[in-house]
């Protein structure tokens, strides 16, 4: 393959000739496929895969999906964002796909989910784009973040609740994989459907499995009785603002975005919760800087959002006319796969990966230009106070095997830290209600506030002989234990530090 070619193989997509023989799927003959590209889905190390084609083919490769669908893979920062914010050139509408036109996907591929055209914003353009996005814009807009924050802080202690007392847990399998999709469930209007059934199934949607189609069915099933539901009864909710909007939005469209929000707000939050902590407890000098100041839990994110973005790539984008991308040639129908992981690692853009980002937010973690992520503020505020609630429940949590014994499981969609074992002083449960802290009772609270009198410390009662009678009124005892001190008043909060609690919920 040279950059002249037209196309991933080189030729289009239905030709029979012989260099689209090669190797059958599975074969171990070096990974490759048709025409010698290499096949995603049987990469062992998808970064460092990426890295051999940026050195091979420069920022936009050619590679093969499963059944050995050809696709170009775009690897440069600059190339991702021409890409994005060019709506002239590259659409999300999967049926201009050459291989989908030409029956070569066939119905159970393992990416159907993904790649099927559904009736939502972001697999549409134009005036129906903006009819769609306006009605999910529209929706996350009312969400208010002081009380999304309750939410969290509130799931939070119900997940933690179940693991607290044993002194030991899997941060991934028992928290990371479960607040996120409590909390979603808390804001679409169905908090009854969070259990470990829709959790498995939503991981296993993402992941591009044999049981991938039957998970996502689950999922649809679900969300249409909400969507039933709510067309009967709206309440004040994410479902019923999206159902009651002036776009008019028809059960499907109503059905497939809640279901484009939930499964993206989940998997882009499960995998940042999990990288976050897993820095956390691996890296002293982080830990020392979020103790010390010198980061912020919200900067810890960012940071997060660059090395270890929650989606690898996101399939896809499709060109409307032939054009020219990186130094290739681009037919039209070819697909292309938005690739944050190797673009966030661009060297012209980042010679040095090891860099402190702080500060940045030009990662492409959440997309960008019209079909940039529309609930990346819910994904940050959950793991933003998820992770800070956790270390407040558990201050003393660490590691319980060498961070090299670590495993990941990867998918083409994403890198998936698969278990964070740790151990902690065990901990009783706590009220659900209350903030998370790691001490075992809550601190009085003052019902005090700006311009009332500060409250004064109850006088402390004398003390008495055993008799009940008062000290003085009997002869002493030939020995009196000394008197204890009276406790100290607790202290009205700053003003500051109440404008804080208020912010997280509380």
């Amino acid at each position: 393959m040279t950059p002249e070619s037209h196309s991933p193989t080189g030729h289009p997509p239905t030709g029979t000739d012989d260099s689209r023989l090669g190797p059958p799927p599975g074969c171990p003959a070096h990974g490759l496929g048709p025409g010698g590209l290499r096949r995603l889905h049987e990469a062992k190390d998808l970064r460092k895969l990426y890295e051999e084609l940026r050195a091979e083919y420069g920022p936009v490769a050619p590679a093969l999906l499963h059944d050995d669908l050809p696709v170009w893979v775009v690897l440069g920062h600059a190339e991702n964002q021409h890409m994005l914010r060019t709506p002239a050139q590259y659409t999300r509408d999967t049926r201009i796909w050459s291989p989908f036109r030409e029956g070569l996907v066939k119905p159970d591929h393992p990416l159907m989910p993904h790649i099927a055209w559904q009736p939502m914003c972001a697999h549409a353009e134009g005036e129906e784009h903006k009819r769609l996005r306006g009605a999910i814009d529209a929706a996350v807009a009312t969400i208010d973040f002081r009380t999304l924050r309750r939410h969290v802080n509130r799931s939070t202690q119900r997940v933690v609740n179940r693991f607290c007392e044993e002194g030991e847990a899997d941060l991934v399998g028992q928290y990371a994989e479960h607040l996120p999709m409590a909390v979603m469930c808390q804001i679409l209007g169905m908090p009854d459907e969070y259990d470990d059934r829709i959790v498995e199934a939503a991981r296993d949607m993402i992941r591009g499995t044999e049981t991938a189609n039957a998970s996502n069915a689950y999922i649809v099933e679900i969300l249409g009785r909400l969507t039933a539901l709510r067309r009967a009864e709206p309440v004040n909710d994410f479902t019923s603002r999206l159902i009651t909007h002036p776009a008019g939005l028809t059960d499907d469209e109503v059905r497939e975005h809640l279901r484009l929000v939930l499964i993206a707000a989940y998997e882009t939050t499960a995998n940042l919760l999990a990288n976050v902590l897993r820095q956390v407890l691996t890296d002293p000098r982080f830990r020392a800087q979020l103790n010390g100041g010198q980061m912020t839990v919200p900067e810890a994110v960012e940071q997060l959002l660059w090395d270890e973005p929650p989606f690898s790539t996101t399939f896809g984008y499709f060109a409307k006319q032939e054009t020219e991308l990186g130094g290739q040639r681009i037919r039209r129908g070819d697909g292309l796969l938005f690739a944050p992981a190797p673009a966030n690692v661009d060297p012209r853009v980042r010679p040095d990966p090891t860099a402190d980002m702080q500060g940045n937010r030009s990662h492409l973690a959440f997309g960008g230009g019209p079909h940039e992520c529309p609930g990346q503020d819910i994904g940050r505020a959950i793991a933003e106070v998820g992770v800070d609630a956790l270390l407040m429940r558990l201050p003393d949590v660490e590691l319980s095997v060498h961070e090299d014994e670590l495993v990941y499981t990867e998918s083409i969609a994403s890198r998936h830290l698969v278990a964070l074992p740790v151990h902690f002083t065990p901990r009783p449960q706590q009220d659900v209600t209350q903030r998370p802290s790691h001490q075992n009772a809550s601190p009085v609270q003052q019902d005090w506030h700006i311009g009332a009198a500060r409250p004064q410390p109850a006088p402390a009662p004398a003390p008495t002989a055993p008799s009940g009678q008062r000290v003085g009124s009997v002869p002493q005892p030939a020995f009196v234990p000394p008197p204890q001190p009276a406790a100290e008043p607790v202290r009205p909060r700053g003003v500051w530090r109440r404008f804080l609690l208020w912010w997280r919920g509380y």
